[in-house]
């Protein structure tokens, strides 16, 4: 008999919780999220849940709305660096962008994560949408568009750069004194619209081949990216059936890319509040959101919608938006959506986007939320999740202790870790060299990758 197909678990990590207001509650402090050891106990519980990965997200800028939130704003790729010394098999997913970085120095980054995490490094791709990055960076926001296209080739001479030093070039033989096989280690010589890279990495290729490619838009460019490119997906979904259809669209355009859907893992957000009673998990949640500050929660919306939103907004129905955005454009789609669904005033709407941005947010006892999660698994809606604890770290405990155990129960989720690596856990295969090849037509040069014992041949990226 074939093993019983089992579920995926990925701990979103925020500072305090991925509730607005759980800075303010009594179960989380302010104070100890700006240290490491808070962020080591999340790694940890997480770990002891067996869980695949806890993942960081980023944006490069401090939002103008502060005054009301908590906030670190901690590289993710230095604090997993640390917390890869702190664990043993979580995963570890840093967000990192195409936009405001260099393929050269990301690959580097990622890569030593990868060898000092000992395979369990993972990339989370974002174009990012923010014009209070753009500023950072003395530019204008590129529009959506653009922010794919320079997307696509700034993987590709990544992917080049991991590529560029052969899996076997590292002899270290003391006795001929002969550290590394030169002929398997090349340039890369890529010289593209965005780009121009020489190469080669002074970086041995990742434990991993390459990092865990993971991707975050749901727009039709960003499907479009992620049936090319991502490993796995996470995406906000409201209702079973968005699940369903979300899933059928990406598995529909994969071959178009040779790729099948064991390929790629699709992993929506939920934002569990769990009780011993349907009631305490109601109560819960009505206390943590009696903590939201109104003008944080219109700043937040008037954000996402790229609108004007003011108090006099709060109690009448969301006002028609223009669905013309350079920002998150399948967000915008949900939260409208969502609002016009329902019948929403903006306060209404701003408390349901309270706990999860948009994601979904679940209340009842340990038993009610293993059944929704194995409801949308069976059903094809996700093949795991992204775990969006409403505050940290206590929603977390409560859910590994609670929770987990049900799942492993029903044979759905792991009781011991069996691999090593990130990719393991997901049950992905080691990439090979030139596993990711450019088929873009603005690059006009080549883009050449070692002979190793992973791929005979020079790979091309040509025009």
């Amino acid at each position: 008999m074939a093993p019983q197909r089992q579920l995926h678990l990925n701990a979103f990590i925020m500072p305090n919780g991925h509730h607005e207001a759980a800075w303010r509650h009594h179960s989380t402090d302010p104070v100890r999220a700006r240290t490491l050891q808070h962020y080591v106990d999340i790694a940890r519980t997480a770990e002891r849940g067996r869980l695949d990965s806890v993942f960081l997200a980023d944006v490069v800028g401090l939002g103008d709305n502060v005054r009301h939130n908590s906030h670190s704003g901690f590289e993710p790729l230095t604090l997993l660096s640390a917390l890869a010394a702190s664990t043993e098999h979580i995963g570890l997913i840093a967000t990192a962008s195409t936009t405001y970085n260099h393929p050269y120095t990301l690959a580097r980054a990622f890569a030593s994560l990868d060898h000092l995490s000992g395979g369990r490094a993972g990339w989370n791709i974002v174009t990012s949408s923010s014009a209070i990055e753009a500023g950072n960076f003395g530019i204008e926001r590129p529009d959506h568009a653009r922010r794919y296209e320079r997307a696509e080739e700034f993987l590709e001479v990544v992917a080049a750069l991991w590529d560029s030093f052969g899996d076997d070039a590292i002899v270290a033989d003391t006795t001929s004194g002969v550290y590394a096989d030169t002929d398997r280690i090349a340039p890369i010589d890529h010289h593209g619209e965005f780009f121009d890279v020489a190469g080669p990495l002074n970086v041995p290729r990742p434990v991993q081949g390459y990092p865990l490619l993971v991707q975050a838009g749901s727009s039709e460019a960003g499907k479009a990216y992620a049936a090319r490119y991502a490993e796995a997906v996470f995406t906000a979904q409201q209702t079973l059936q968005d699940g369903i259809d979300f899933s059928d669209d990406l598995t529909r355009r994969l071959p178009r890319h040779g790729r099948s859907r064991d390929e790629l893992l699709v992993l929506p957000g939920i934002s569990p509040i769990i009780g011993s009673t349907q009631e305490e998990a109601q109560r819960l949640e009505a206390e943590i959101n009696a903590g939201i500050v109104p003008a944080y929660g219109l700043a937040q919306l008037s954000s996402m919608l790229d609108v004007e939103l003011t108090e006099e907004h709060l109690d009448a129905p969301l006002p028609h938006v223009e669905h013309i955005t350079q920002g998150n454009q399948s967000r915008f789609t949900l939260v409208t959506e969502l609002a016009r669904r329902e019948e929403l005033t903006v306060r209404q709407l701003i408390e349901r986007l309270a706990g999860g941005r948009g994601h979904r947010v679940l209340a009842g006892t340990p038993e009610q939320i293993a059944d929704d999660l194995e409801t949308w698994f069976t059903k094809g809606a996700a093949d795991g999740f992204n775990i969006m604890p409403a505050t940290y770290p206590q929603s977390l405990e409560v859910f590994v202790d609670t929770v987990v155990p049900i799942l492993q129960e029903r044979g759905l989720f792991r009781r011991e870790y069996t691999g090593t690596t990130l990719r393991e856990h997901y049950g992905l295969a080691r990439p090979q060299a030139g596993h990711i090849g450019s088929t873009s037509t603005t690059s006009t040069s080549t883009t050449s990758a070692p002979t190793s014992s992973s791929t005979s041949t020079t790979k091309e990226h040509a025009a």
